[in-house]
């Protein structure tokens, strides 16, 4: 069974709007609003929402947590004490919001927007969509990569 992702676009909404969906949904976060979300990013995200994005993605907690920088050891100790530090989820946050805008351009096809994430690209240098997803600089390159496919702009 294919899996499809819970939120849907709104039908004038496209993967590069930002009303597309909320911020932070495959996190599972509540936020409302974004100085919401900046004061929880401030304050550091849950360990949970780490996990969320893993059942949501199929992307396993260790990748995740390597593209956004967290060594293993820190892993474990980020998972007893319940939270990541700021920096942490901010990377969290981004690479959340790449898996969003690429689930959005397959039309919510999870499995198909994890493959394309995880395929090298040659308008990336010959990475992957996630790896480039590892710095701001890269993602923002991942973001317009999606905004351009959406709008057939074939690179």
């Amino acid at each position: 069974m294919e899996r499809r992702f819970a939120r849907k676009l709104e039908p004038s909404a496209s993967p590069r709007s930002p009303n597309a969906r909320a911020a932070g949904s495959s996190l599972g976060l509540a936020a409302t609003s974004t100085p919401h979300l900046i004061h929880e990013l401030r304050r550091g995200l849950s360990f949970r929402a780490l996990e969320f994005l893993s059942s949501e993605s199929g992307i396993p907690v260790g990748e995740i947590a390597a593209l956004i920088g967290i060594p293993p050891r820190t892993l474990a100790r980020r998972k007893v004490s319940g939270r990541l530090a700021p920096a942490e989820s901010e990377g969290l946050l981004r690479i959340s919001r790449m898996f969003e805008l690429a689930v959005g351009l397959f039309n919510g096809g999870v499995a198909e927007a994890v493959a394309w994430l995880r395929t090298p690209r040659r308008t990336l240098t010959g990475s992957t969509p996630l790896a480039y997803s590892s710095t701001e600089l890269g993602a923002r390159e991942v973001e317009t990569l999606i905004g351009q496919l959406v709008h057939g702009v074939f690179p």
